[in-house]
């Protein structure tokens, strides 16, 4: 998820490692620490209050989606994205960012016959998954630590990829797209949903102003129309659909 930042001013000046480069094109290391600092000390503080939010389980969180998000159901949301998925599916999955398992342990309970690889930066959130699934009995699922821009797995490996609720927050977004694609079979589908902006100046602005500040989401964004088009270059549609600033989707890989 993270990758190197390139600088490309006229004099190759690092701002963060404070000093000149020695050509114009110097890759920061030491900004590639600071933005993963960043990072895990969001999801740290995030960890309790993480399925509170997207469950809209307490009165807060219910108004907190209310005010700024429209009152969109990330329940009922995901239940239609995982739906797009059979139980009886007997391929092998990846479920990138798997988060704390919130939203898919009941599904992966049901999916007895999958061979189910579950990622995520975040090793609390990690953490929260594992004991989730062994409390529920599932056996069949692999959790790696590790970076949605460098997937540790083979080209073509997975029939289908899972992606909910993470490329809003994906900082290197093209390298996270391009991974995605990389390791996904032609004719496997592309199954997710995630945050964009444009359809509610409010969301927008918590967006921009608190959840990017806070290191939750990391512009830049995008729009309903934007996603289309670019999935459009290499899969076809099956299902396209927004609920306020929600996209879910379902897509298959087409063969070049």
């Amino acid at each position: 998820m993270i990758g190197w930042l390139r600088h490309s001013d006229a004099a190759g000046y690092c701002r963060i490692c404070n000093r000149v480069a020695k050509d114009s094109a110097y890759l920061c290391a030491r900004k590639n620490e600071i933005m993963s600092d960043k990072i895990q000390k969001s999801y740290r503080q995030s960890r309790n209050i993480y399925d509170d939010v997207l469950t809209r389980s307490t009165w807060w969180s219910r108004l907190y989606m209310d005010i700024f998000w429209g009152g969109v159901d990330d329940n009922e949301i995901a239940r239609t994205v995982l739906s797009y998925i059979p139980d009886d599916f007997s391929g092998k999955l990846l479920d990138v960012p798997v988060g704390t398992g919130v939203f898919t342990v009941a599904k992966y309970a049901r999916m007895n016959r999958a061979d189910i690889v579950c990622l995520d930066y975040s090793s609390d959130m990690l953490d929260q998954a594992r004991d989730r699934f062994w409390k529920e009995g599932i056996g069949n699922c692999r959790l790696v630590q590790g970076d949605v821009g460098g997937l540790p797995f083979e080209d073509e490996s997975f029939d289908i990829v899972l992606t909910m609720n993470g490329f809003h927050a994906f900082p290197d977004k093209e390298k996270a797209y391009s991974e995605v694609n990389r390791v996904l079979k032609a004719g496997g589908h592309l199954v997710g949903c995630f945050c964009i902006r444009g359809e509610c100046r409010r969301t927008d602005w918590l967006m921009d102003r608190i959840l990017s500040r806070k290191g939750w989401f990391t512009p830049p964004f995008e729009t309903f129309d934007s996603l289309k088009a670019r999935l459009e270059k290499g899969y076809r549609l099956d299902e396209y659909h927004r609920e306020g600033s929600i996209v879910y989707f379902m897509a298959t890989k087409e063969s070049h």
